[in-house]
């Protein structure tokens, strides 16, 4: 049972199935290597810092431009179960993704319990919007705007892409996300979110109009609790149901923290397979350094806190 009359120990258990440190192998390691990788993107590559793309103070981007014009725009959104983390710590896979030959942004929104889940995911929504709007300015293409998230950033681009007012994609990656918020009434995640059911179920990119993006991927480590493993399995088959095309990758040797850091690595599974979505081919380890070949097409997380992502 979940909700305000769920037991002590119904609680316990719906908080370990929530909190995927209980399975990850170094959570406090992995997050501590995104914030040093971010830190060596925003000091070595290309970038516009704090672009605002709405009134709120909270909604400012990083932008790593691509190398040639009218590339694929990949827009990830971080994790932090809505209430850690920012874009400073979203940018460790610029790298990768720039010497694939994509332009990379690093959205930042703001946190619970300051904002509300809905302003939170009507930022994305904005952010994402603007990102298409401007596609052509940061180098890319209108019709190539990609997004990606993890954890609770999968849930926001969800969000942010379905349901009637959803903002039109080329394509979405999703990495480890919460599709149906109920079972977060009912736990410790609460705590800063104040959810009722009703609520939970609005914010609940399962009971919306899927998203409108051409291709979604949908990948998960293999070491996650049930819950992440139940709630990917349900959205894919959802999204399958109304037509939509969808990839579904559980990958091994990896856990909800450490996934992430595979994203535009073509040596990984989740990294070919996104930038295969992204229209960009798999390069060899001596192009890795020069930059998008001919035959490119045109076109995370604080360290400190509860890494409970």
């Amino acid at each position: 049972m979940s909700g305000p009359h769920a037991s002590a120990a119904d609680r316990a258990a719906l908080d370990r199935e929530l909190s995927p440190s209980t399975r990850a192998r170094d959570a406090a390691g992995t997050l501590a290597r995104y914030r040093a990788r971010s830190l060596a993107a925003l000091r070595t590559l290309e970038h516009r810092a704090d672009v605002a793309y709405g009134p709120d103070p909270a909604e400012r981007l990083h932008h790593f431009p691509p190398r040639r014009p009218g590339a694929p725009l990949l827009v990830f959104v971080h994790g932090g179960h809505w209430q850690e983390s920012s874009k400073e710590d979203a940018c460790f896979a610029a790298p990768a993704l720039v010497a694939a030959g994509a332009g990379y942004v690093a959205l930042g929104y703001g946190l619970a319990p300051r904002r509300r889940l809905a302003e939170l995911t009507a930022s994305v929504r904005r952010g994402l919007a603007w990102v298409t709007e401007h596609a052509a300015a940061l180098g890319g293409r209108r019709d190539a705007v990609h997004a990606a998230g993890s954890s609770a950033g999968s849930h926001l681009v969800a969000m942010a892409a379905g349901g009637p007012d959803g903002v039109p994609l080329a394509g979405l990656c999703l990495l480890s996300g919460l599709y149906d918020l109920s079972p977060v009434v009912g736990s410790y995640v609460n705590d800063a979110l104040g959810l009722d059911a009703a609520g939970a179920r609005e914010q609940s990119p399962l009971y919306r109009s899927p998203p409108r993006a051409g291709r979604v991927l949908l990948a998960r480590g293999r070491h996650e609790t049930d819950e992440y493993a139940r709630q990917q399995r349900r959205y894919s088959a959802a999204l399958r149901g109304a037509g939509r095309s969808v990839t579904e990758l559980v990958v091994d040797d990896r856990d909800h923290f450490d996934l992430p850091l595979d994203l535009g690595d073509p040596a990984t599974p989740l990294g070919r397979t996104a930038l295969d979505h992204l229209g960009l081919p798999p390069r060899t380890p001596d192009d890795r350094g020069r930059g998008p070949g001919p035959g490119a097409r045109g076109g995370g997380h604080a360290a400190a806190g509860r890494d409970d992502r």
